[in-house]
């Protein structure tokens, strides 16, 4: 018997999830923080979770990280739901709104998770390009949401791997027109300095999804969470599955709150850093850098081969994202903002490469 028979045509069509796990010295191909948690706050989460019994269940709803994230953003406590990492909110909001056929209306390019979770459960994505500039269409999004009837509708703000941003008059048109479920990832918003989180007062279609991934460096430890309306929220919980946030994690996401202050300041140095790193690279031969909010950006390479840069690049210890097989990126790199050093490093290299013109990549 064929073991996958019984797997769904849809999901088997489908290419997983993954990264090749490549290592490199300077690893800028991940939207990671470059800048390690403090020392001081790592140990005093140590400390924590010494003096608690690992024999025991973590809480079952993470109830006191959904505590202090209310205390941290001015969002009502039981309209905050915590979980593993924000593509597990993700997931579970999917799961109590998408069945066969559901239409979810989701930009392109964007996070490819979004329609890979909608194909799996048996929804359609309804994907809506982006403008001429690599912008949000918002015009376009109205009109596909309202043509579909389109219950739920993903837009990634700052949107990963563009690093534009939906404003949000935009946003709360999309709330306004029609009654589908907004959600909004806000899994770089810090990097932008801007949030939609106060349009939540207002509508009770919008969510709000965030991660402690990225601004505040604890990728390492998964951890999300979800802000909307309580009683959606009462809903979504019912598809995430009980203890999924570990207790380790929740508590070094409290630790996070309490010193949001120190970690602030690592997220304005990477701000200064980002605008830095593209104002030099900007200015290199035959590469056009796109404007990001996000703590990464585009480089588009306009007469060079990409897979050979990203090769030449590779070969000299320098990881980049390769996102040529993403819509309307064909001939696009994606760099995360890596530390002083890092950055420096890459610029030299770009140049290098790029100035030595075909001899460089051939054959790479």
């Amino acid at each position: 018997m064929d073991p996958l028979r019984h797997i769904k045509p849809a999901v088997r069509s489908l290419k997983a999830y993954q990264l090749v796990g490549q290592q490199a010295k300077v690893k800028i191909n991940q939207n990671e923080n470059p800048h390690d948690v403090p020392a001081a706050i790592k140990r005093r989460v140590v400390e924590r979770a010494m003096r608690r019994p690992w024999s025991r269940y973590p809480s079952i709803a993470a109830t006191d990280l959904a505590t202090g994230l209310s205390a941290h953003t001015g969002w009502r406590r039981d309209g905050i739901l915590a979980g593993n990492g924000s593509n597990e909110l993700l997931e579970a909001l999917l799961r109590v709104t998408v069945g066969p056929g559901t239409p979810v209306v989701i930009p392109e390019p964007t996070f490819s998770l979004y329609a890979m979770l909608t194909t799996i459960l048996g929804g359609e994505p309804v994907r809506v390009p982006l403008d001429a500039r690599l912008q949000y269409d918002v015009e376009a999004l109205l009109a596909a949401r309202q043509r579909v009837g389109a219950p739920v509708t993903i837009v990634c703000s700052p949107n990963n791997p563009t690093g534009g941003v939906l404003a949000a008059d935009d946003v709360e048109r999309l709330c306004r027109q029609g009654d589908g479920l907004v959600v909004i990832d806000e899994a770089y918003h810090e990097f932008a300095g801007e949030t939609v989180q106060p349009l939540l007062e207002s509508f009770r279609n919008l969510v709000v999804v965030r991660t402690f991934s990225k601004a505040r460096a604890l990728a390492g430890l998964r951890i999300g969470y979800l802000m909307a309306d309580p009683l959606l929220v009462t809903e979504v919980s019912k598809a995430r599955l009980p203890y999924s946030l570990n207790f380790f994690s929740e508590l070094g996401a409290m630790a996070a709150l309490e010193e949001a202050r120190t970690l602030e300041a690592g997220v304005q140095r990477l701000v200064a850093e980002r605008e830095r790193l593209i104002a030099e690279l900007g200015v290199l031969p035959g590469l056009r850098v796109h404007p990001s909010r996000a703590n990464f950006f585009l480089v588009e390479l306009r007469s060079a081969d990409p897979a050979a840069v990203f090769q030449a690049l590779r070969e000299r210890e320098i990881l980049v994202r390769d996102v040529t097989g993403y819509p309307r990126l064909e001939r696009c790199l994606r760099i995360s903002v890596g530390t002083e050093a890092e950055n420096q490093a890459l610029v030299v290299a770009l140049r290098e490469i790029l100035e030595a013109g075909p001899r460089a990549t051939e054959g790479a």
